[in-house]
């Protein structure tokens, strides 16, 4: 009687045991994320994972997939471990079995559906672009985000070539992708002054959908610099005159060292020279040979960045005050049939000296000093 209890008492802790440390033999919480490509119709691929089983003797798992919302299901691949990567447009629907070394497969995981009817994010809709040195600025409506919070994953941004000589300008057809960010708002850097390029921005979901595109806008980087001192002729003559670009070596290619040339005003192959006259005016002077400047706009910038494409008209090539917080764009010859373009923002203005921001774009034609699109 008593080895029976012993027995009984055994078997009830053993079944305690498996009560509270059961064994798991079906694979549970099947999720996804479909993998963008840039071309929101046609994924890279899906990733699927799930909770591994906690049986011992398990050999593999067992991925099947359907390609449509009716049809039988048919084995896709095995795995030993909880994911599987599969490469291409995705199926319709998916789920996992396990099967074990002592023979036998599991019953089916929960199945998922990659369908992004209802998961795809809006499209940016609009896009601004800031011309920098070496850089361009992206901005866009968050309105992607605004639409899914818990839906969203990130923005992608895109860029390839662009073709400004072209009617209209043409993108290029290999798009690279820049990188990803969380916010409306992305840098690209390391890029060749006067070199012009496209940029698209998509939306991506938590399960990786990916929206259609913002609009395609274009930019050109160019050189500038931030608080150049000059100097009234009557001031300091060798410093009061200058040159956005002096080739020094008869070269088309734009070497730093040749750019935002403060030299001798007396010179006749600078840009402009600076002129103090009656009642202590200060005015910048165009000198070399087809050389004029407008004055950008009817009132103050905030920025040298605010000054965005080159006005069509207003080109004078006579002498024009220095204004603080005014900008100005300057038109010069390029001596290849193509005009060149700089522009500069006066930040102080006293008799003896001047003190301002300017830019260049070294692309031949391309009016584009920064471009903001609207």
């Amino acid at each position: 009687m008593r080895t029976r209890l012993l027995v009984m008492g055994l078997l009830a802790v053993a079944a305690c045991d498996r009560t509270t440390a059961p064994d798991t033999d079906t694979p549970t919480n099947l999720s996804y994320r479909v993998e963008p490509s840039g071309n929101p119709a046609t994924p890279s691929g899906v990733m699927l994972t799930w909770d591994p089983v906690t049986r011992e003797d398990l050999d593999e798992y067992r991925v099947y997939s359907r390609p449509g919302a009716s049809g039988s299901f048919d084995r896709k691949a095995t795995t030993t471990s909880p994911t599987y990567h599969e490469l291409g447009s995705p199926d319709y629907e998916y789920y996992v079995t396990a099967v074990y070394r002592q023979g036998g497969e599991s019953q089916r995981s929960n199945t998922v559906k990659v369908d992004d009817a209802t998961l795809r994010l809006p499209a940016p809709t609009t896009l601004k672009t800031i011309s920098l040195n070496s850089a361009v600025h992206l901005a866009w409506t968050d309105n992607a985000f605004q639409a899914r919070p818990n839906g969203f994953r990130w923005y992608r941004v895109y860029s390839t070539s662009l073709n400004i000589d072209a009617t209209p300008a043409l993108c290029g057809t290999k798009w690279a992708l820049e990188g990803t960010t969380v916010s409306p708002e992305f840098l690209v850097t390391s890029l060749t002054n006067g070199v012009p390029r496209c940029f698209g921005v998509s939306a991506e979901s938590v399960e990786g959908f990916e929206s259609t595109w913002s609009p395609i806008r274009g930019d050109t980087p160019r050189p500038d610099a931030r608080n150049v001192v000059m100097y009234p002729y009557q001031a300091n003559q060798l410093k009061s005159g200058f040159r956005f670009w002096l080739d020094a070596n008869g070269d088309a290619k734009v070497s730093a060292t040749e750019l935002g040339i403060v030299t001798d005003g007396n010179r006749t192959d600078i840009d402009f020279w600076i002129y103090r006259g009656a009642g202590d005016t200060v005015s910048f002077v165009p000198e070399r040979a087809g050389v004029t400047v407008a004055l950008y706009g009817s009132a103050p910038i905030s920025d040298l960045t605010s000054i965005d494409v080159a006005p069509l008209t207003g080109f004078a090539a006579t002498a024009i005050d220095a204004v603080p917080g005014y900008g100005y764009v300057f038109k010069m010859p390029g001596g290849d049939g193509f005009a060149r373009y700089g522009a500069l923002r006066v930040t102080h203005r006293s008799k003896d000296y001047v003190i301002f921001d300017w830019s260049y774009q070294t692309d031949p034609g391309n009016p584009e000093l920064v471009v903001i699109h609207k």
